[in-house]
Protein backbone atom coordinates (compact mmCIF):
# COMPACT_ATOMS: atom_id res chain seq x y z
CA UNK A 1 0.00 0.00 0.00
CA UNK A 2 2.75 2.47 1.02
CA UNK A 3 4.39 1.54 -2.28
CA UNK A 4 1.14 2.36 -4.67
CA UNK A 5 0.81 5.85 -2.77
CA UNK A 6 4.52 6.56 -3.24
CA UNK A 7 4.01 5.88 -7.05
CA UNK A 8 0.56 8.06 -6.68
CA UNK A 9 2.73 10.91 -5.00
CA UNK A 10 5.34 10.75 -7.62
CA UNK A 11 3.02 10.74 -10.86
CA UNK A 12 1.05 13.53 -8.74
CA UNK A 13 4.22 15.78 -8.84
CA UNK A 14 5.17 15.22 -12.36
CA UNK A 15 1.33 16.13 -13.57
CA UNK A 16 1.62 19.10 -11.49
CA UNK A 17 5.58 20.14 -12.79
CA UNK A 18 3.99 19.79 -16.25
CA UNK A 19 0.70 21.81 -15.75
CA UNK A 20 2.45 24.27 -14.06
CA UNK A 21 4.42 25.58 -17.57
CA UNK A 22 0.46 25.36 -19.46
CA UNK A 23 0.48 28.99 -20.27
CA UNK A 24 -3.18 30.28 -19.43
CA UNK A 25 -5.35 30.98 -22.61
CA UNK A 26 -4.78 33.96 -25.20
CA UNK A 27 -7.82 34.96 -27.12
CA UNK A 28 -6.40 37.35 -29.63
CA UNK A 29 -9.54 39.25 -30.26
CA UNK A 30 -9.76 40.62 -26.86
CA UNK A 31 -6.02 41.63 -26.87
CA UNK A 32 -6.01 45.50 -27.12
CA UNK A 33 -2.42 48.16 -27.80
CA UNK A 34 0.13 47.59 -29.97
CA UNK A 35 3.48 45.55 -30.02
CA UNK A 36 7.27 46.89 -31.03
CA UNK A 37 9.67 44.14 -31.80
CA UNK A 38 13.31 44.27 -33.28
CA UNK A 39 16.30 42.37 -34.12
CA UNK A 40 17.47 39.19 -36.00
CA UNK A 41 16.71 38.78 -39.39
CA UNK A 42 16.49 35.05 -38.47
CA UNK A 43 14.10 35.53 -35.94
CA UNK A 44 12.19 37.53 -37.90
CA UNK A 45 10.18 35.12 -40.50
CA UNK A 46 8.78 33.42 -37.62
CA UNK A 47 8.04 35.93 -35.52
CA UNK A 48 6.20 37.29 -39.01
CA UNK A 49 4.40 33.71 -38.79
CA UNK A 50 3.72 33.90 -35.40
CA UNK A 51 2.04 37.71 -35.86
CA UNK A 52 -0.53 36.32 -38.52
CA UNK A 53 -1.47 33.57 -37.15
CA UNK A 54 -2.46 35.97 -34.14
CA UNK A 55 -3.89 38.54 -36.41
CA UNK A 56 -5.88 36.17 -38.37
CA UNK A 57 -7.31 34.81 -34.89
CA UNK A 58 -8.79 38.12 -34.29
CA UNK A 59 -5.99 40.42 -32.89
CA UNK A 60 -6.75 43.81 -34.47
CA UNK A 61 -4.25 46.32 -33.55
CA UNK A 62 -0.66 46.81 -34.74
CA UNK A 63 2.43 44.53 -34.35
CA UNK A 64 6.20 45.39 -35.59
CA UNK A 65 8.73 43.23 -36.71
CA UNK A 66 11.80 44.99 -37.66
CA UNK A 67 14.30 42.95 -39.51
CA UNK A 68 17.88 44.77 -38.45
CA UNK A 69 19.59 42.52 -36.89
CA UNK A 70 20.18 40.92 -33.16
CA UNK A 71 22.94 42.89 -32.01
CA UNK A 72 20.44 46.31 -33.64
CA UNK A 73 17.66 44.59 -31.41
CA UNK A 74 19.40 44.30 -28.75
CA UNK A 75 20.32 48.17 -28.58
CA UNK A 76 16.63 48.96 -29.59
CA UNK A 77 15.78 47.10 -26.18
CA UNK A 78 18.47 47.97 -24.05
CA UNK A 79 19.87 51.31 -24.55
CA UNK A 80 17.16 53.22 -26.09
CA UNK A 81 14.24 50.86 -24.47
CA UNK A 82 11.93 51.30 -28.25
CA UNK A 83 11.31 47.76 -28.37
CA UNK A 84 8.94 45.69 -26.09
CA UNK A 85 10.35 42.90 -27.70
CA UNK A 86 13.51 41.80 -28.84
CA UNK A 87 14.58 38.80 -31.62
CA UNK A 88 17.43 37.27 -31.41
CA UNK A 89 19.59 34.58 -32.43
CA UNK A 90 22.45 34.93 -30.30
CA UNK A 91 22.29 34.75 -26.25
CA UNK A 92 22.33 38.59 -24.70
CA UNK A 93 25.68 40.12 -23.80
CA UNK A 94 26.26 40.93 -20.59
CA UNK A 95 26.80 44.76 -21.62
CA UNK A 96 23.67 44.61 -23.38
CA UNK A 97 22.14 43.81 -19.77
CA UNK A 98 24.03 46.63 -18.00
CA UNK A 99 22.58 49.14 -20.70
CA UNK A 100 19.43 47.57 -19.94
CA UNK A 101 19.50 48.33 -16.19
CA UNK A 102 20.33 52.19 -16.72
CA UNK A 103 17.07 52.78 -18.45
CA UNK A 104 14.24 54.78 -16.36
CA UNK A 105 12.79 52.18 -15.67
CA UNK A 106 15.38 49.69 -15.53
CA UNK A 107 14.86 46.45 -17.33
CA UNK A 108 15.79 42.95 -16.69
CA UNK A 109 15.82 40.82 -20.07
CA UNK A 110 14.20 37.79 -19.29
CA UNK A 111 14.77 34.97 -22.41
CA UNK A 112 12.88 33.13 -24.22
CA UNK A 113 14.12 30.00 -26.42
CA UNK A 114 11.51 29.88 -28.63
CA UNK A 115 13.67 27.19 -31.66
CA UNK A 116 16.65 26.10 -33.40
CA UNK A 117 18.07 27.29 -36.51
CA UNK A 118 20.82 25.69 -38.56
CA UNK A 119 22.94 28.00 -40.24
CA UNK A 120 23.38 27.60 -43.96
CA UNK A 121 26.62 27.87 -46.38
CA UNK A 122 25.03 28.40 -49.57
CA UNK A 123 26.28 28.59 -52.96
CA UNK A 124 24.36 29.04 -56.73
CA UNK A 125 22.72 26.38 -58.11
CA UNK A 126 25.06 26.63 -60.87
CA UNK A 127 27.95 25.91 -59.01
CA UNK A 128 29.48 22.14 -60.01
CA UNK A 129 32.39 22.10 -57.77
CA UNK A 130 31.23 21.95 -54.10
CA UNK A 131 29.64 19.90 -52.05
CA UNK A 132 30.92 19.73 -48.84
CA UNK A 133 33.05 21.97 -46.68
CA UNK A 134 35.41 21.88 -43.34
CA UNK A 135 35.50 24.38 -41.10
CA UNK A 136 39.04 24.88 -42.18
CA UNK A 137 37.98 25.35 -45.34
CA UNK A 138 35.69 28.04 -44.38
CA UNK A 139 38.14 29.93 -42.23
CA UNK A 140 39.98 30.02 -45.85
CA UNK A 141 37.12 30.94 -47.95
CA UNK A 142 35.84 34.06 -46.29
CA UNK A 143 39.21 35.65 -45.75
CA UNK A 144 42.50 34.96 -47.60
CA UNK A 145 41.79 32.46 -50.18
CA UNK A 146 41.24 35.09 -53.34
CA UNK A 147 40.35 32.02 -55.68
CA UNK A 148 38.54 28.59 -55.41
CA UNK A 149 41.80 27.23 -56.30
CA UNK A 150 43.59 28.48 -53.22
CA UNK A 151 41.11 26.35 -51.21
CA UNK A 152 41.27 23.25 -53.38
CA UNK A 153 43.51 23.18 -56.52
CA UNK A 154 41.24 20.72 -58.26
CA UNK A 155 38.73 23.95 -58.26
CA UNK A 156 38.20 26.49 -60.35
CA UNK A 157 40.75 29.52 -60.43
CA UNK A 158 38.18 32.08 -60.27
CA UNK A 159 37.81 34.79 -57.82
CA UNK A 160 35.77 34.19 -54.46
CA UNK A 161 32.52 36.61 -54.32
CA UNK A 162 31.58 36.66 -50.84
CA UNK A 163 27.95 37.65 -49.60
CA UNK A 164 27.68 37.54 -45.50
CA UNK A 165 25.56 39.45 -43.18
CA UNK A 166 26.29 42.39 -41.59
CA UNK A 167 28.07 42.94 -38.49
CA UNK A 168 24.54 43.70 -36.72
CA UNK A 169 23.34 40.09 -37.20
CA UNK A 170 23.62 37.22 -35.30
CA UNK A 171 24.36 35.10 -38.00
CA UNK A 172 27.50 37.03 -38.15
CA UNK A 173 28.38 36.96 -34.63
CA UNK A 174 27.84 33.52 -34.33
CA UNK A 175 29.75 32.60 -37.44
CA UNK A 176 32.71 34.31 -36.53
CA UNK A 177 32.45 33.07 -32.98
CA UNK A 178 32.86 29.06 -34.56
CA UNK A 179 34.74 29.20 -37.62
CA UNK A 180 37.15 32.60 -36.24
CA UNK A 181 36.79 32.42 -32.46
CA UNK A 182 35.39 35.46 -32.15
CA UNK A 183 38.21 37.21 -34.32
CA UNK A 184 36.43 40.05 -36.84
CA UNK A 185 39.62 41.11 -38.67
CA UNK A 186 39.99 38.09 -41.15
CA UNK A 187 36.76 38.18 -42.28
CA UNK A 188 36.20 41.95 -42.41
CA UNK A 189 39.58 42.51 -44.47
CA UNK A 190 38.33 39.88 -47.08
CA UNK A 191 38.18 41.15 -50.87
CA UNK A 192 35.54 40.79 -53.12
CA UNK A 193 33.01 40.89 -49.65
CA UNK A 194 29.16 42.07 -49.90
CA UNK A 195 27.66 42.88 -46.44
CA UNK A 196 23.81 43.27 -45.57
CA UNK A 197 21.49 43.20 -43.05
CA UNK A 198 18.79 42.12 -45.68
CA UNK A 199 19.52 38.06 -46.59
CA UNK A 200 16.99 38.65 -49.33
CA UNK A 201 20.27 41.09 -50.73
CA UNK A 202 22.53 37.90 -50.10
CA UNK A 203 20.35 35.69 -51.57
CA UNK A 204 20.24 37.68 -54.86
CA UNK A 205 23.94 37.82 -54.89
CA UNK A 206 24.66 34.54 -54.25
CA UNK A 207 22.14 33.34 -57.20
CA UNK A 208 23.71 34.71 -59.95
CA UNK A 209 26.88 33.68 -59.79
CA UNK A 210 28.32 30.48 -60.10
CA UNK A 211 31.45 31.50 -57.93
CA UNK A 212 29.69 32.94 -54.83
CA UNK A 213 29.08 31.86 -51.93
CA UNK A 214 27.37 33.45 -48.39
CA UNK A 215 25.66 32.08 -45.22
CA UNK A 216 22.66 32.82 -43.48
CA UNK A 217 19.62 31.34 -41.18
CA UNK A 218 18.57 27.96 -43.09
CA UNK A 219 15.00 29.17 -43.59
CA UNK A 220 16.50 31.73 -46.35
CA UNK A 221 17.99 28.57 -47.95
CA UNK A 222 14.77 26.64 -47.73
CA UNK A 223 12.57 29.74 -49.28
CA UNK A 224 15.28 30.09 -52.22
CA UNK A 225 16.22 26.19 -52.67
CA UNK A 226 15.41 26.36 -56.68
CA UNK A 227 18.26 28.58 -57.32
CA UNK A 228 20.49 28.28 -54.34
CA UNK A 229 22.84 24.88 -53.44
CA UNK A 230 23.39 24.25 -49.28
CA UNK A 231 26.66 22.78 -48.86
CA UNK A 232 27.67 19.73 -46.26
CA UNK A 233 29.57 21.26 -43.06
CA UNK A 234 32.02 18.12 -42.02
CA UNK A 235 29.99 15.70 -44.43
CA UNK A 236 27.16 16.56 -42.55
CA UNK A 237 23.84 17.43 -44.12
CA UNK A 238 21.76 20.43 -43.16
CA UNK A 239 18.44 18.76 -41.86
CA UNK A 240 16.19 18.00 -39.06
CA UNK A 241 16.99 14.67 -37.65
CA UNK A 242 20.72 16.23 -37.81
CA UNK A 243 20.37 19.51 -35.73
CA UNK A 244 18.14 17.46 -33.38
CA UNK A 245 20.67 15.04 -32.99
CA UNK A 246 23.11 18.16 -32.32
CA UNK A 247 25.37 16.23 -35.18
CA UNK A 248 24.99 19.46 -37.30
CA UNK A 249 28.50 21.70 -36.65
CA UNK A 250 26.42 25.30 -37.58
CA UNK A 251 23.33 25.07 -35.49
CA UNK A 252 22.47 27.34 -32.89
CA UNK A 253 19.43 28.52 -30.17
CA UNK A 254 17.06 31.22 -31.77
CA UNK A 255 14.86 33.61 -28.34
CA UNK A 256 12.69 36.58 -28.19
CA UNK A 257 13.78 38.79 -25.17
CA UNK A 258 11.53 40.64 -22.78
CA UNK A 259 10.67 42.65 -19.58
CA UNK A 260 8.85 41.79 -16.65
CA UNK A 261 7.51 45.44 -16.67
CA UNK A 262 7.02 45.57 -19.52
CA UNK A 263 4.85 42.27 -19.43
CA UNK A 264 2.56 43.34 -16.58
CA UNK A 265 2.44 47.12 -18.10
CA UNK A 266 1.46 46.17 -21.37
CA UNK A 267 -0.76 43.15 -21.33
CA UNK A 268 -0.77 42.78 -25.07
CA UNK A 269 3.13 41.90 -24.76
CA UNK A 270 2.49 39.51 -22.67
CA UNK A 271 -0.38 37.71 -24.36
CA UNK A 272 1.55 37.85 -27.71
CA UNK A 273 4.82 35.99 -25.64
CA UNK A 274 2.10 33.54 -24.00
CA UNK A 275 0.72 33.29 -27.84
CA UNK A 276 4.03 32.78 -29.44
CA UNK A 277 5.13 29.95 -26.75
CA UNK A 278 2.14 28.18 -27.10
CA UNK A 279 2.34 28.01 -30.95
CA UNK A 280 5.46 28.51 -32.10
CA UNK A 281 6.15 24.17 -32.58
CA UNK A 282 3.06 24.43 -34.79
CA UNK A 283 4.56 27.07 -36.87
CA UNK A 284 8.12 26.75 -36.79
CA UNK A 285 8.91 23.98 -39.22
CA UNK A 286 6.38 25.48 -42.24
CA UNK A 287 9.33 28.50 -41.93
CA UNK A 288 12.33 26.42 -42.37
CA UNK A 289 13.96 26.45 -38.33
CA UNK A 290 13.21 23.46 -36.04
CA UNK A 291 12.00 23.34 -32.65
CA UNK A 292 13.64 23.67 -29.11
CA UNK A 293 13.78 21.10 -27.07
CA UNK A 294 10.73 19.76 -25.03
CA UNK A 295 12.25 20.78 -21.81
CA UNK A 296 13.69 23.77 -22.90
CA UNK A 297 10.36 25.52 -24.06
CA UNK A 298 9.01 24.47 -21.29
CA UNK A 299 11.39 26.69 -18.74
CA UNK A 300 10.34 29.64 -21.81
CA UNK A 301 7.12 28.70 -20.62
CA UNK A 302 7.88 29.27 -16.98
CA UNK A 303 10.12 32.07 -17.46
CA UNK A 304 6.87 33.96 -18.51
CA UNK A 305 4.86 32.35 -15.40
CA UNK A 306 7.71 33.76 -13.59
CA UNK A 307 7.62 37.35 -14.63
CA UNK A 308 3.76 37.54 -14.41
CA UNK A 309 3.78 36.56 -10.90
Amino acid sequence: MKKITFAILIISAFIFQMNAQDLPAVDPSKVKGNIITAGSSTVFPLSEKIAERFKKEGYTDSITIDSIGSGAGFERFCKTGETDISNASAKIKASHIESAAKLNPPRVPIEFRIGTDALAVVVSSKNNFIKNLTKQQLALIFSTAENWSDVDPSWPKKIIKRFIPGTDSGTFDYFVEDIFKKDKKPILAAKNTQLSEDDNVLVKGISKDQYAIGFFGFAYYMENSKILKVCDIENVTPNADTVNANKYPLSRPLFIYSDAGIMKSKPQVAAFINYYLTNVDKEIKKVGYFPAPADVLAKSKQNWLDAMK
